[in-house]
Order: structure tokens, then C-alpha cells, then sequence
């Protein structure tokens, strides 16, 4: 295997890993010229921590998914739903923290699977690196998508006879999207005190909005909260599936553990920062969520009327029948957004880092392109371009369907738990075939490792078999889920891009390590 170091200004070193056998091992020019491609480093722990906590923006997420659990499962589906999808990405931000703590790298999952795959690791990786950056893509879109939907439920909460079209929604995403843009850009020094200041909010926010419902609203049963299970709305008739596919949407609020990852290569000391800003960023992710939804779901009026509300939202109901003000309303819908909006700063970094780093190994076409770093604001500027324009795209699919949107919603959850899995068999095998090969890091499970490894595959697994379920049916094609298709299509083209291109161009990735 063929070795090159390179140093960086930051104190740390660039390792290219060739693949052995590989005929593209030795060193070129355009290889040095990626090494050269480099990030500052400016976030400390906290800043870290932060951005952590506010990118999965739990609790946000949890009132905007809010129908999902409604519609497929009821209170009962909810409240025992965001505890099984607390544990189970606790356990997978653990197994993934304990990989971060011995490689930090902005490529993250195709990282490890190269360093882990016992054979086909060139392929493995390059597979895994265009799922990844897909499902982070269609990630990004959650965002603006919730909160460009939601000015448009407000809007009918205030003109009942406003006719929301699909075609308004997009352009308020893209209204949505343009600042953290702009501050990614001319601004970036900034996101380390940005992101402190919405983790404060994430934090203040929370108590007031509970405060709010519980002085306010009447109070439902605890038998209505713990043991009402709701099913035949949907058409499905198991309630284990009923169930299953109302995880979305308790699964997508806590989904996205490694987004602090793709930021390592701009972390102080990231072998210790990265693992504790992840559990500790899903964690208190977890207990904010479910106190939440416990304190929604004890002050939620009528069920009929949040379900079927011309909001499109039924949080948005729910904080009507809770206040009786309009004013209220939106004040507390604001609560929630501006939050959200600012996770979309931190989700937009965190997708470009990761786009930058598979560029420079080489995995997208046009790599010498997107991978250049701009010199005066020190960030990728093409990569993050090319971010928005998929963004960009995937929003005109809600013109033509909503559900065809959602779907995409549903993708990239599906896609990141893909992408978590593979690294994560690869793990556990190796724990089995040769367990004096795996490197400790700053961080380690100990003999925890393989329990927590297996927990975590088994959720991971649980969760990709269901997302692409349809929320109802009979299926239409307006209720189709095409997620399953979509990310199918995505996989194909992977493959295709490996035979025409990839296996010529792709070298393996490039370690970056801390030497701090």
C-alpha cells in the first residue's frame, strides 16, 4: 500500500491510502493537487457540540413530522416510536463515534469502509461514497422544505380561503435556502458563533413552547397518551406495520448522528471533539424530542381536526386549539422554525465538506472542478454550488407531487441508515475474522463494542426495511412512496459511474487525522 503525507497548515497530515493490487497506486499530480485542497480548522468543542445538536433539530422535526405518527399508529405509536428511535441511533452514533475517534474525516462512512472491507474496497467505498452524498443532499431539503410548507399553513390559518399552490411552496424554499447560503460563503467564521446561539435557542426554546400547552391547554388522559393505538386510517390492517411505518416520523428527527463528522477537518482536536459531539449531540436530541411529543400529546385538542387540518400541518392546529390566538400561533411556530432554519446553516456545511472531500478522492465526475478550495473564504465554494443546485432540483418535484417530495424526504433517511450499515457489518465482521486488526481510537466501546455494534445493525436494518413502505393504502401513484425506486436508481447509477469511470479514476480515500 502506498503512503504520502503531506503536512498542513493546521498541524495535521493528509494520508492517501492506495488500494493494494491498485493500477493507479502511484503518486500524480492531480492527487497532489487534492492534498493541497485543505480546510482551516476554527471549531472548538462546544461550537462542535452545538452544531451537533442543532443540525438533527429533534424536536422541530418532531412537530413538522408530526402526521406520519398520527396517521400510522396514533399517541401510542409517537411516544414509544421516539424512544425506540432514541436507543436506536444512540446506539449507532456510539459505533460510528468510536470510528471517528480513529479516522475524522469529512468522507466519514466511505472511509471506513475502505480501512474495513476485507476485500473489494475500492468498490465498497465508491458505492458508499454516492449514497452518502446523495442522502445528504436530499437531507438538506427537509429544512426548507418544512419551514417553506409551514409559512404557507400559517397563511391559511390566517385566510381561510387562501388557496396554498405547490409551485408557492418551492419558491419559499428557495427563499428559505438563500441566507444560510450566503452566510456559508461570506460568513463562514461566523457559523462558530452561530451555532452556539442556536443551540441556546434549540435548549430555551423547548421549556417555553411546553410551558405554553401545558398552562393553556386542556389536558388529554394518560390512557390517551400511552394506550391509544390507532389504526385502519391508512388502510394498512398489521399493526405491527401500522406501527413501523409510523416511525418516519419519529426516525427522521434523530436521523443524521454523523453530521458533525464531514465537519472533522475544520475541528480542534477531533478525535476527542467528533465522538463526544455526537452522543452527546443525540442524546440530548433524544430527551428533547420525547418531551416534546409527550407535552403535545397531552395538550392536543381535537385528533380529528389536528389529522385533516387545511394547514397541511397538525402542530400548527394543535398550537391553535392550545392558544385560541392566531398571534400566539405563529409566534410558536416561529419557535420552532428559526431553529430549524438555522440547522440548515450547519446541514449545508456538513453536505459540502462531505461532497469536498469525495471530490478530492476522486469519486464525483469533474472531481478537479468541485474540489478546489476558494483561497479568500476558505471553503469549497463549487462544492456547496452543486449542494444547491440538487437542492434546487429535488424542490420541483414537489410541483408535481407532494408525495413524490416526501418520498424524497423518506430517502434520505433511508439512505444515511444504508450508508451507517455498511460500515457498521463490515465492523462486526472484522470483530469476528480479526479483532487485533481494528484501531483504537481516543474513543472505544471496550468490550461493549460488538453488543452495541449488533443493536445498533439491528435498528438500522429495522428502520430501512419500513421507510420505504407507503404510508398508505391502496397505493396510487400520488401515494406511491418512490423512495425505495429512487434510491435503487441512485445505486445503479453508482455501479455504472464504478464501470465507466470509477474504477479508472478512484484510488481509495484520503485519510486526515489530527495530530493535535
Amino acid at each position: 500500500m502506498l503512503d504520502e503525507e503531506v503536512e498542513m497548515k493546521s498541524g495535521s497530515a493528509v494520508r492517501s491510502a492506495v488500494a493494494d493490487g491498485s493500477p493507479h497506486g502511484a503518486a500524480s499530480s492531480s492527487i497532489e493537487y487534492r492534498q493541497r485542497q485543505k480546510l482551516d480548522r476554527y471549531l472548538n468543542f462546544f461550537s462542535s457540540l452545538a452544531f451537533s445538536a442543532t443540525l438533527l433539530a429533534s424536536w422541530e422535526s418532531a412537530g413538522g413530522s408530526l402526521q406520519a405518527g398520527l396517521f400510522n399508529g396514533g399517541p401510542a405509536a409517537i411516544v414509544y416510536g421516539i424512544i425506540v428511535s432514541g436507543v436506536g441511533n444512540l446506539a449507532i452514533a456510539t459505533s460510528l463515534a468510536e470510528l471517528a475517534s480513529v479516522h475524522p474525516t469529512a468522507g466519514a462512512q466511505y472511509h471506513w469502509s475502505y480501512v474495513l472491507a476485507p476485500r473489494y474496497r475500492r468498490f465498497i467505498s465508491f458505492f458508499q461514497g454516492w449514497v452518502t452524498f446523495f442522502s445528504w443532499a436530499a437531507l438538506v431539503c427537509i429544512s426548507p422544505y418544512f419551514i417553506g410548507t409551514e409559512i404557507e399553513g400559517m397563511a391559511v390559518l390566517a385566510y381561510p380561503d387562501y388557496d396554498a399552490k405547490r409551485w408557492q411552496g418551492t419558491l419559499l424554499m428557495w427563499a428559505v435556502v438563500l441566507i444560510p447560503i450566503i452566510i456559508n460563503i461570506f460568513a463562514r467564521r461566523l457559523l462558530a458563533i452561530i451555532e452556539v446561539a442556536a443551540g441556546v435557542m434549540h435548549v430555551v426554546f423547548l421549556p417555553v413552547m411546553i410551558a405554553t400547552f401545558v398552562i393553556l391547554a386542556p389536558r388529554n388522559s394518560n390512557a390517551f397518551v400511552w394506550d391509544t393505538f390507532v389504526s385502519g386510517l391508512s388502510g394498512w390492517e398489521n399493526p405491527g406495520v401500522v406501527y413501523s411505518v409510523g416511525l418516519l416520523g419519529v426516525i427522521t428527527p434523530l436521523s443524521g448522528v454523523d453530521g458533525i463528522i464531514h465537519m472533522s477537518e475544520e475541528v480542534k482536536n477531533a478525535k476527542v471533539v467528533i465522538p463526544r459531539s455526537m452522543i452527546y449531540g443525540t442524546i440530548i436530541n433524544s430527551i428533547m424530542a420525547f418531551g416534546y411529543l409527550i407535552a403535545v400529546l397531552y395538550c392536543m385538542g381535537d385528533y380529528t381536526e389536528a389529522l385533516t387540518s387545511p394547514t397541511g400541518y397538525p402542530i400548527i392546529t394543535i398550537a391553535y386549539q392550545a392558544t385560541g390566538s392566531k398571534a400566539a400561533t405563529y409566534v410558536l411556530m416561529a419557535m420552532g422554525m428559526l431553529p430549524g432554519w438555522i440547522a440548515l446553516f450547519n446541514g449545508l456545511a456538513s453536505v459540502t465538506r462531505l461532497t469536498w472531500a469525495f471530490a478530492r478522492d476522486n469519486g464525483l465526475p469533474f472531481s478537479d472542478f468541485f474540489v478546489k478550495v476558494d483561497p479568500r473564504f476558505k471553503i469549497p465554494i463549487r462544492a456547496l454550488f452543486l449542494v444547491t443546485a440538487l437542492v434546487i432540483l429535488l424542490s420541483f418535484i414537489q410541483i408535481g407531487s407532494s408525495a413524490a417530495f416526501n418520498a424524497i424526504l423518506s430517502l434520505s433517511t433511508l439512505g444515511l441508515y444504508i450508508s451507517y450499515l455498511i460500515p457498521l457489518v463490515l465492523l462486526v465482521w472484522k470483530r469476528f475474522t480479526a479483532p487485533k486488526d481494528i484501531p483504537q481510537g481516543a474513543f472505544s466501546l471496550g468490550k461493549w463494542g460488538l453488543p452495541i455494534n449488533l443493536v445498533a445493525i439491528l435498528f438500522a436494518t429495522y428502520f430501512s426495511i419500513f421507510l420505504p413502505f407507503p404510508s398508505e393504502v391502496p397505493v396510487t401513484g400520488e401515494t406511491m412512496n418512490y423512495a425505495g425506486p429512487v434510491l435503487g436508481f441512485v445505486m445503479l447509477f453508482a455501479c455504472g459511474d464504478w464501470v465507466v469511470r470509477g474504477r479508472h479514476k478512484w484510488n481509495g480515500p484520503t485519510m486526515a487525522y489530527s495530530r493535535e
